[in-house]
């Protein structure tokens, strides 16, 4: 049961990424996904928090294709994305040095003034710019919002990613991030 939710959840993930729906993802694919959300933020790539983000997700295809033993000019199937990410972030050890510095990158242009919280506004284009349907996202935000205060904290927001992408809870809120399964 858990490794069918985590590999259902990978799959989304590799969705996410093959925004072109190919099959196969690249290095490109995945500085595309960040891409869409700088440009969703209005953030430049070359900015202080742009370029962490750019960083990151440079550092997470580096880390895929390492743990598959190939340079990173190779593209991945879906079954290669899974084997890659479960060796890598969840088995692995590169979770903390790799995955989350990119997840608190993300979750910081999200915050955009810096106070630690990111409204259902800002949730939403990040959302869109991991190609959520609109409907969902309302969902995933009340599962997120353990508060009811109709803000998540950053930190909450870079747990429920740890949650989607290395978790086997079938109970976690995490895994609601991008919506219903």
């Amino acid at each position: 049961m858990a490794i069918d939710l985590l590999n259902h959840k990978l799959d989304r993930a590799f969705d996410h990424i093959d925004a072109a729906g190919r099959e196969v993802v690249d290095r490109e694919d995945l500085l595309g996904l960040g891409a869409r959300i700088l440009v969703g933020f209005g953030e430049s790539p070359t900015s202080l928090a742009g370029s962490g983000l750019v960083g990151g997700f440079g550092g997470i295809w580096s880390a895929l294709s390492g743990a598959l033993g190939r340079d990173g000019d190779c593209r991945l199937t879906r079954e290669e994305f899974r084997t890659a990410m479960t060796k890598a972030f969840v088995v692995g050890e590169e979770y903390e040095p790799v995955f989350r510095p990119a997840t608190v990158a993300v979750a910081q242009i999200c915050d955009g003034d810096g106070d630690g919280l990111v409204g259902m506004r800002e949730f939403r284009t990040l959302l869109s710019a991991y190609g959520t349907a609109y409907d969902d996202v309302d969902a995933a935000f009340d599962r997120l919002d353990h508060t009811g205060r109709g803000v998540l904290t950053v930190a909450e927001l870079v747990a429920a990613a740890r949650q989607y992408y290395a978790g086997t809870d079938p109970n976690a809120a995490g895994n609601w991030l991008f919506g219903p399964l």
